[in-house]
């Protein structure tokens, strides 16, 4: 970890770093000193809170860069914490030119070469140390790091990947004591395995797993480009199912270079992430204007908390006497048999992230009652104490409402501080069960607690 800021700039990445300067861009929409009572309403909102942001090479480059780093310690002083990840891939090309060598892939979203590599890992120690340079002359505390463990990518798709890697471990101790210490990380583009082998990994995927896994509030790609644009347009606010739809469907109506960044922007706000925003940061003030005004200047990703839910399939079945084999064990839900779930999959709902079920939720309604019974909510140990949980209960009070429903009840023997804590339950007696549920509580047993929620 090295906590000291480098004078030297080595000759190659100068080069680089000021080849074809460009002039800064200006934009109508700048916050002006007058818009100062708005941007208060947003520090009590943000404070102390995470945001990731993956500073594209081409931008490192640029003149405006550091009035971007200026941007950051404005973030800073209003007590955001801040994670910066950051790409080489402009530079890359650039030295490549200079120095006549051929590359396997600038980016790092094919194979990485051995040759590829050990430029790419002479330009990343160089452009970090630019970096924690210009945070330095902001007064600003900061670290490059060992906090991401790297693991080689293999065969794929039949093409061997060489040196390139995926993230397989992040040491959230380490990024959290960091960030407690009022330090800024600075995560590089090469990371190391468990073994001390050197890969390259794509910075848009590596700013994706650190702001889901770190539980960033945001995650913001600053780059070069305008935003995802249609019709010559930048769209604001695009939801992540449409964004999902654009890059099945139709990806030519993003830029070459931003489809990975909408990608893992799709990726990072399915994992828990509520907002991504990509943006030009060549427009001075493009960051502060991007979080504290109402409309932004980028494009903003977002979730509905909801879409994540959907009524369980037949297929389900298994996933979810899977995922629910622990909480019986340990006796926090009540035993289901495979066979019990197929024939109440119509009652289920599930929470899906990636195509995998990571929590369930089973909705019982009494006949001749206005009463819902909820139980068999449980949510895959990895994703606990995310919000999905209470996600799930939320929903199934949304969905009372819309029925008509006047009461909802679950019964737990582990769960009661969630219940009550979380999701503003009260606690009942067994008496206020209808008859049929106070049967079946006697007989299994299980001495269960009850908690009801009543819907206005």
């Amino acid at each position: 970890m090295r906590l000291a800021s480098h004078k030297r700039t080595h000759k190659v990445i100068a080069t680089t770093i000021k080849f074809m300067p460009t002039p800064t861009i200006t934009s109508d929409s700048l916050i002006k000193p007058t818009d100062l009572r708005g941007i208060l309403k947003y520090v009590p909102m943000f404070s102390d809170q995470v945001f990731v942001i993956a500073l594209d090479g081409s931008l490192i480059a640029h003149d405006n860069f550091q009035n971007v780093l200026l941007d950051i310690a404005v973030l800073r002083s209003l007590n955001i914490k801040v994670v910066l990840a950051y790409g080489i891939g402009h530079q890359i090309q650039s030295a490549s030119k200079l120095k006549d060598i051929e590359i396997s892939d600038s980016h790092g979203e094919g194979a990485t070469d051995n040759t590829t590599l050990t430029l790419a890992m002479e330009i990343a120690g160089e452009v970090g140390s630019l970096i924690t340079q210009g945070l330095t002359r902001s007064n600003l505390r900061c670290a490059s790091c060992n906090g991401v463990r790297a693991k080689s990518i293999g065969i794929e798709k039949g093409i061997d990947q060489i040196n390139s890697g995926d993230v397989d471990k992040l040491d959230l101790k380490l990024f959290n004591q960091l960030l407690s210490s009022q330090t800024t990380p600075i995560v590089s583009p090469i990371a190391y395995d468990r073994n001390g082998r050197p890969l390259r990994i794509n910075s848009d995927l590596l700013a994706s797993e650190l702001a889901a896994k770190i539980e960033a509030t945001k995650l913001i790609y600053m780059t070069t480009e305008t935003g995802i644009r249609e019709k010559g347009q930048t769209l604001k606010n695009l939801p992540v199912d449409e964004l999902e739809l654009y890059l099945k469907n139709n990806s030519k109506l993003i830029k070459e270079r931003l489809i990975s960044k909408a990608r893992y922007s799709a990726k990072a706000v399915r994992m828990g992430t509520p907002r991504a925003h990509i943006l030009d940061g060549r427009i001075f003030g493009a960051l502060l204007n991007e979080v504290f005004d109402k409309v932004g200047i980028g494009t903003m990703i977002y979730s509905d908390e909801y879409q994540s839910i959907r009524p369980a399939h037949k297929k389900d079945a298994q996933s979810i006497y899977n995922i629910t084999r622990n909480a019986v064990r340990s006796e926090t839900l009540f035993n289901r048999s495979l066979k019990h779930i197929i024939n109440e999959i119509n009652n289920y709902l599930v929470y899906e992230i990636d195509g995998s079920i990571i929590g369930c939720m089973h909705l019982r309604k009494y006949s001749n009652s206005s009463i819902i019974e909820i139980g068999s909510v449980y949510v895959q140990s990895f994703y606990q104490g995310k919000g999905v949980g209470k996600k799930l209960i939320k929903y199934a009070i949304k969905l009372a409402h819309l029925d008509g429903t006047k009461k909802l009840f679950a019964m737990t023997t582990k769960a009661s501080d969630f219940f009550e804590k979380v999701c503003n339950f009260k606690e009942g007696k067994i008496e206020d069960l209808p008859l049929i549920r106070q049967e079946e509580h006697h007989t299994n047993c299980r001495n269960s607690k009850v908690f009801y929620y009543l819907i206005n």
